[in-house]
């Protein structure tokens, strides 16, 4: 992220689209200066940064309801890339319709997987036999649009002939999302407040704990842990796991040595403010 400090001359920063995504949002959010390039997937995004095509992409890791986002933690997992930077986003979902759709015309509902999970409160209240179907990204909901359906898209969002709901649908008005900024991977930046890292530990009792405690000796606070099955390996499990600290401390640094050494498998997956 230094380097994008000194130098913002042709920065291009890819995310999710289409246009009015919440993750060009956050991309605008984060990455004033920068040229914001719109892909199809997360996926998409990052083989953009790994391929040269931009110098960093946009990704949402968590949502305040439904946790982790499992496709965005397996890419910062597998992919050769580091988170640098977060960014929590007020999440403000809105009901979208076009004009002169009554609520009893109203068959199917499009958005994100995301957005619809966040929102089935609502969804079930008011449209209990509507289908819900799922579509790559909130904005790509409005091409969906009919005289039977509605989408579900941020509140931000306007397009001439579609009507947005007055009130916010998510199931919890207090809605966040975190995005984090991604570069290819190289050297680890020279501060953080937090570091996020993921271990997989031996299949045996107590190991997980052993790992915990080997943070608890360096005195440093652990804000989140998650586990995901580890692919091809049944009854395995990948912790995904965040803690306050200085990257360039030498007890954060030790931590990361002792657990990388007691894991079958460790990967520090970003340090940022």
């Amino acid at each position: 992220m230094e380097n994008q400090e000194k130098n913002r001359v042709g920065w291009r920063v890819s995310c999710l689209g289409p246009e009015g995504s919440y993750s060009e949002v956050a991309a605008r959010g984060m990455c004033k200066d920068a040229d914001i390039v719109l892909s199809h997937t997360f996926a998409e995004a990052v083989q953009m940064l790994l391929d040269g095509k931009v110098d960093n992409a946009v990704l949402p890791v968590e949502n305040s309801l439904n946790g982790g986002i499992l496709e965005c933690l397996d890419l910062l997992e597998e992919k050769d890339i580091f988170a640098v930077q977060e960014f929590p986003l007020s999440i403000d979902h809105r009901l979208a319709t076009l004009e002169g759709v009554k609520p009893e015309d109203i068959r199917c509902i499009y958005s994100h997987e995301q957005a619809i999970g966040q929102c089935s409160e609502y969804l079930g209240t008011h449209f209990p036999q509507a289908e819900l179907i799922h579509t790559m990204s909130t904005a790509e909901s409005l091409d969906k649009l009919n005289d039977h359906s509605a989408g579900v898209v941020g509140a931000h969002v306007s397009r001439a002939g579609v009507v947005l709901s007055r009130e916010n649908i998510a199931d919890d008005k207090g809605n966040l999302t975190r995005f984090v900024l991604v570069e290819r991977r190289g050297e680890l930046p020279s501060s953080s407040a937090m570091v996020f890292f993921s271990a997989v530990c031996a299949d045996k009792p107590g190991s997980l704990l052993g790992l915990l405690k080997i943070f608890l000796r360096h005195g440093l606070n652990l804000t989140r842990i998650q586990s995901r099955p580890v692919k091809n390996a049944f009854h395995q499990y990948r912790f995904f796991i965040e803690f306050a600290g200085d990257i360039s401390a030498e007890w954060v640094r030790k931590a990361i040595s002792e657990a990388r050494a007691y894991c079958e498998e460790f990967k520090v997956l970003g340090a940022y403010h």
